[in-house]
């Protein structure tokens, strides 16, 4: 074996390809097909968007573990651990595992007359494919990384193919303008295969791609749509499509109003597999009601002094998520001070997420990122300059890291009061870590 760590690996992967991103299929197609996993032997559902791509591959992982199957979800980034990244019925894959997959892959790529350069994220990608297929899964669930059409997860025919929300993001790979963006999305979609969109107002060139190649289109509040149950005014939703009616569904697992709507994505997606997996209700029910994810509008429980401080966690990053969150907040608001605990890549419309979220915050606490771990990161001074674009009267503090800024914000609240913390993965990261090492939470 190249390696005996888990560490060494990812480190060596890193330094492998000089380009942290370079799309095209070309390169993993060869190495699978060299693995011999063209066909991997389990059904592929494959998730793309904006945002909501991470929920949705909870909520179906979620939903078909309680009708009994076995189920591989691969998400990415991670927050504290690679091993999150590839998980076996919710179960995180071991370091060992891990390196086996690892060594499979790079026999693999060096096995014909050039070697095959692959990027971290390929890696990683090959090798969740390679350990369903040794797991013997039943369903494998995907979610691209970036873009869709040429994402390294875009080398399985996925069964059935799910896009979320898309807005502008990652401008320098995909495009500058939603059409453009969305029609990368789209590039998931599979002649004659189902093909997702669960957004109400869908990106024109994404419904075109979908007729142009004759994939069977599944729009939200067209083939499928959801709403809630107004009589009963408990949480309860419903949600239909021409063959099939769910009633009385449960308040999901996830917070925010917003997740009924990939919820309504996913169950889209179970009713078309259902001939296959058959999925009862309860099974439905259970999956809804159990679902968590990390990041999303995650409460942590604090405790001693800061009990009465109520804390969330999300990893918005672009400025339809801050929007999804600022609503979020906003039912019910806070009523004490909210202050926000924010750090940001420097890629990112930090001037946009800033502007969504200022109406619900009441005092800013802006972190710089850990240099060693993220070089992408934006300047406390970036930020801080965006925030005095939106006024000059902001209650404004700046610190050299995470853990600082959470630490001052705790600090600064009162029973009753908020602390949000969002802007990246990273950022959330950071939180997790620094409230571990402080003991200050109870154990997620």
């Amino acid at each position: 074996m190249r390696f005996d760590s888990l560490d060494a690996w990812l480190t060596w992967q890193e330094q492998l390809n000089p380009t942290e991103i370079e799309l095209g299929l070309d390169r993993v197609r060869v190495v699978l097909q060299r693995l011999r996993l063209e066909s991997p032997g389990f059904a592929v559902i494959t998730i793309a968007g904006t945002n909501g791509k991470g929920s949705s591959v909870a909520m179906l992982q979620s939903i078909y573990r309680a009708a009994g199957y076995h189920v591989g979800a691969y998400t990415s980034p991670h927050l504290q651990r690679y091993n999150e990244r590839i998980t076996l019925n919710g179960e995180e894959a071991d370091d060992a595992l891990l390196c086996n997959a690892f060594e499979q892959i790079e026999a693999a790529r060096c096995a014909g007359n050039d070697e095959i350069s692959l990027t971290y994220f390929e890696f990683g990608t090959l090798a969740a494919i390679v350990i369903f297929h040794q797991a013997g899964v039943d369903i494998g669930v995907l979610e691209v990384g970036l873009g869709g059409r040429l994402d390294a997860v875009n080398v399985i025919d996925p069964d059935v193919a799910l896009v979320t929300m898309v807005d502008i993001d990652h401008q320098s790979w995909l495009g500058n303008d939603r059409e453009t963006i969305a029609r990368e999305k789209a590039g998931i979609y599979r002649t004659n295969l189902p093909a997702i969109c669960a957004e109400p107002k869908p990106a024109r060139s994404l419904v075109a791609h979908a007729a142009a190649i004759g994939a069977q289109y599944y729009g939200l509040n067209g083939q499928f749509s959801y709403g809630l149950d107004s009589e009963a005014n408990d949480g309860t939703w419903f949600w239909q499509s021409e063959g099939r009616q769910y009633d009385a569904l449960p308040p999901l697992g996830l917070s925010g109003a917003f997740q009924l709507q990939n919820a309504a994505g996913v169950l889209m997606v179970v009713t078309l597999l259902q001939s296959r997996f058959p999925v009862t209700f309860d099974a439905v029910e259970s999956g809804l009601k159990q679902v968590q994810v990390a990041g999303r509008l995650q409460r942590v429980a604090l405790t001693g002094a800061f009990a009465q401080v109520e804390c969330l966690l999300d990893v918005a990053h672009n400025p339809s998520s801050a929007q999804v969150l600022c609503e979020a907040l906003t039912e019910p608001l806070c009523d004490g001070t909210t202050h926000a605990v924010v750090g940001m890549l420097e890629d990112k419309d930090i001037g946009a997420v800033i502007a969504a979220m200022a109406p619900v915050i009441d005092r800013w606490h802006v972190a710089d990122l850990d240099a060693s771990v993220c070089d992408r990161g934006a300047s406390a001074e970036v930020i801080v300059a965006c925030l005095r674009v939106v006024s000059d009267s902001l209650t404004v503090s700046s610190f050299d890291d995470v853990a600082d800024a959470t630490a001052a914000a705790l600090e600064n609240a009162c029973a009753g009061d908020r602390v949000v913390i969002f802007g990246s993965f990273f950022t959330v990261a950071a939180a997790k870590t620094f409230f571990e090492d402080v003991g200050c939470c109870e154990a997620n």
